[in-house]
């Protein structure tokens, strides 16, 4: 048993190690090709001025860049979001499961409305309609508007996890006295996290990529910050390549870390 689970770790370590292989030579050939263009435009690089963006001396210690405070802006909007995305996904869900007619139409509004629209209509309307009647500022406006669009795709992955779960698990729930909710929360939930784990951290990764438009109701966020140095600099390239760069290293963090969770879940069971 043990040794079947090493080989299994093993073989998927090889898989993801080719995959990153992949991906990492496939970006260094989009950057030469890139720099291969700029050259012709005669564009002076300046990257040695990058370094005052991300961290400043003063005095006798350091403090974060504007670019790492704008990231740490975008870091907070995403783990707030994400929070609450799986809330609003999960409460979906539930309702799309539910017995109750006005709980599934109600779901299905909702759930129709955000995936049919743009996000950057939702997070205008919000902005301009919603906060101003409710006294809500740019950062809340920013979170919710993320929250509810995210959390309509991550309530039908977490619908199929949760129809994925065999039905005996529910027999065997009815059985022992558990309630609907006790059911969820102690018996189907658990199962069905494995099976969403890897979907809902590909959402996670669209989120970090979508906190990008919270930028046009000015929040300093990490591009927000970019456009700001941009404009002020004219360091155009140096200042975008570094935040996609940053961009990558985050969304590259949230696949590795769900990637050690889902084999921790696959050792366990």
């Amino acid at each position: 048993m043990i040794s079947s689970l090493k080989r299994s770790f093993a073989g998927q370590w090889q898989a993801h190690r080719r995959e990153t292989v992949k991906y990492l030579l496939v970006a260094a050939l989009i950057v030469w090709l890139a720099g291969e263009s700029i050259g012709a435009l005669d564009y002076h690089w300046q990257w040695y001025r990058i370094v005052d963006f991300l961290v400043v001396r003063e005095g006798d210690g350091w403090r974060a860049g504007v670019l790492i405070q704008g990231l740490g802006v975008t870091l907070r909007i995403v783990l707030w979001s994400m929070a609450l995305a799986f809330l609003c996904g999960l409460a979906t869900a539930l309702l799309r499961l539910s017995h109750s007619l006005v709980g599934r139409a109600i779901a299905r509004v909702y759930l129709e409305t955000v995936r049919n629209t743009p996000l950057l209509t939702q997070i205008f309307f919000l902005y301009f309609v919603v906060a101003p009647i409710f006294g809500i500022g740019r950062f809340p406006t920013a979170v919710l508007a993320l929250s509810l669009f995210e959390g309509a795709y991550a309530s039908e992955i977490l619908r199929a996890g949760i129809l994925s779960v065999d039905k005996g698990q529910w027999e065997a729930a009815h059985s022992l006295g558990f309630s609907r909710l006790q059911a969820y929360r102690w018996i189907i939930l658990p199962q069905a996290l494995r099976h969403i784990l890897p979907p809902l951290t590909s959402q996670a990764v669209s989120l970090v990529k979508d906190s990008a438009l919270v930028s046009t109701i000015a929040i300093l966020d990490l591009t927000m910050q970019g456009q700001m140095i941009v404009a002020e600099t004219f360091l155009t390239f140096e200042i975008w390549f570094t935040v996609a760069a940053i961009y990558l290293a985050v969304t590259l963090t949230l696949s590795a870390m769900a990637w050690g969770m889902k084999n921790r879940f696959q050792a366990y069971h």
